[in-house]
């Protein structure tokens, strides 16, 4: 399980940045891009500042991808032309997080959620999940083009054991978050499958046997 094959063996184009070359306070590096939340009062105030937040952008950038909620402001900076994270983006979310300090905005932990559907012929099945979805096709998984559903990819199996779980769910959490996310879920009724790839991801079930994976960008370099 989580061994997305789009990711794996994929060579760092130059002027990308991994995981260990971004160190930023409120912001985390999750699949290929940066990531905060911060918690904003009202919706006028999340307004108010998500118009600040666009003042920062210069016409040349890519264009910050934004969320908001009940209670949060949520951000993603990418450069989807150059497949990942570039100085820029760290430059325009170092800004941020000063406008953030100005506004005296607490930010909390993001998360990325993924599908993951097994199949022995992801080239079979990849057509049908992106029209009945709506979406693109993208380094051999489906994304939404406007972000409102998490990404599909595909893990290719040759297994057809009775009662295989086809879908699993991929939770990507900054690293300081994933041990007491594992932990939450096991005092839970939970229990750990497979921790042999962690930091990567960790490999959970429920009390039904169900499993789901708690992944970090760790040790996927």
């Amino acid at each position: 399980m989580c061994e997305p094959g789009y990711r794996r063996g994929v060579t760092r184009r130059p002027g990308l940045l991994g995981v260990h070359d971004v160190d930023l306070p409120d912001w985390r590096r999750l699949l290929g891009a940066l990531h905060a939340r911060y918690e904003v009062g009202s919706f006028a105030a999340r307004a108010a500042f998500v118009a600040e937040v666009a003042e920062l952008c210069d016409p040349g950038d890519a264009p910050a991808r934004v969320e908001l909620d009940a209670r949060r402001v949520g951000l993603m900076l990418r450069d989807d032309e150059a497949g990942g994270v570039t100085a820029r983006e760290v430059r325009l979310a170092d800004g941020i997080s000063a406008l953030a300090r100005a506004h005296q905005l607490a930010a909390v932990p993001a998360q990325v959620l993924e599908l993951a559907l097994d199949t022995p012929s992801r080239d079979a099945v990849l057509p049908f999940w992106t029209a009945v979805l709506d979406g693109r096709e993208a380094d051999g998984a489906v994304v939404d083009p406007a972000g409102a559903l998490p990404p599909l990819w595909f893990q290719e199996t040759g297994s057809s054991e009775p009662g295989r779980q086809w879908f699993h769910l991929d939770v990507t959490v900054p690293p300081e978050v994933a041990d007491r996310r594992i932990a939450a879920a096991v005092a839970a009724g939970g229990r750990v499958v497979d921790d042999s790839r962690a930091p990567a991801f960790v490999v959970l079930a429920d009390p039904d046997g169900n499993r789901v994976c708690v992944c970090t960008e760790l040790g996927r370099d």
